[in-house]
């Protein structure tokens, strides 16, 4: 499908930014399953074999251990392999590869050797997909130290830090939300935004900062929106962009002003992502809190059929409903408090 001259789908804008790489640096090399002939399940590599051949982006084995210790190998020859795991849960047989290799190198061998490399995952939900492949595998990654961990949520970010990510000297896990790549933005590429380790006000408040990254972007500015008609809520919206590094200088002075904060995530809620948001924000601010830092986040269950996915994931009405616990009044207006016990799941 095409787009009007200056609009550009985040999946375009990825491929762009792969075959940019690829045409700039001979060291760039991409390959997984299927990413090939095939263009990838999500069309993300579309054209890349074709234009470069297939010493440059190929497909592999159907061995996800096997991928990542390929490319550590590659990494070690003057490489930079750009790996894709297809969906998020297929990474977990490449995570032992991932955990004691990927990310300790660099401390292993006192900074002598590096693995500038990029492991490709598409995540999260809200696309009707099945057990494994809808997983929020984020915390896993952001709790291992010596990896890099970004989720884009804009075409123009999804450009920017896939040649960011290309170009750093450690690896970096690229986690790409499968629910946004046809979403699309008025951008020209190539783009440069904030470069990694730096958040994004997408919309500036004064009541609640709700602070999101990846795939809960898109609701956290369409909750903004309603609260703003529907309320008068003036809701400051945290794009994070990056989980490691983390910016706790962007979110922090938001909190401060605001004095309230939500953090939302598509992930589980327990020992999650969210959580340690929200303990950053509580160590941070706490003088400047007027309530506590809530969250809204998926259940604490296994991904379920797709009949059922909507009432896993986050929605306008469940970010509302937590918002409306941080009342400013002496009396709480709990218009939005109709689903308490999803609420209580959740937080």
């Amino acid at each position: 499908m095409s787009t009007p001259a200056g609009t550009t789908t985040y999946a375009k804008a990825l491929n762009a930014a792969l075959r940019d790489a690829i045409r700039e640096d001979d060291s760039v090399l991409v390959f997984g399953e299927d990413v090939g002939q095939l263009g990838g399940v999500f069309r993300i590599t579309d054209g890349l074999t074709k234009e470069f051949g297939e010493d440059r982006c190929f497909d592999t084995p159907l061995a996800e251990a096997g991928i990542a210790g390929f490319a550590v190998g590659l990494c070690t020859q003057g490489f930079r392999p750009v790996i894709e795991m297809q969906f998020d849960a297929f990474g977990y047989p490449a995570f032992e590869q991932v955990v004691s290799h990927v990310a300790k190198m660099r401390n292993r061998t006192q900074g002598r050797l590096t693995l500038p490399m990029v492991i490709r995952l598409p995540y999260a939900g809200g696309i009707g997909g099945v057990e494994h492949h809808c997983d929020s595998s984020e915390g896993y990654y952001v709790h291992t130290p010596g990896l890099h961990v970004v989720t884009p949520s804009t075409p123009a970010d999804a450009y920017s830090l896939m040649r960011e990510a290309i170009a750093s000297e450690d690896p970096v896990v690229f986690m790409e939300p499968k629910s946004l790549y046809w979403s699309k933005a008025q951008v020209e590429l190539p783009t440069r935004t904030e470069p990694i380790g730096r958040a994004a006000v997408r919309r500036e408040g004064t009541d609640v900062t709700l602070i999101s990254y990846g795939p809960q972007v898109p609701n956290a500015l369409k909750a903004a929106d309603v609260a703003a008609a529907e309320e008068d809520w003036s809701v400051e919206v945290i794009d994070l962009r990056s989980l490691v590094p983390f910016d706790d200088e962007t979110v922090a002075a938001s909190v401060r002003k605001t004095g309230r904060a939500v953090v939302l995530a598509e992930a589980q809620g327990f020992a999650g992502m969210g959580a340690e948001i929200a303990a950053r924000v509580q160590e941070r601010c706490f003088h400047s809190l007027a309530a506590p830092v809530l969250r809204v986040s998926g259940l604490d269950i296994p991904y379920p059929p797709p009949i059922l996915e909507h009432t896993h994931l986050p929605g306008v009405d469940r970010i509302l409903d937590t918002i409306a616990r941080l009342q400013w009044d002496d009396e709480p207006d709990l218009t939005h408090a109709g689903s308490a016990v999803t609420q209580e799941v959740s937080a």
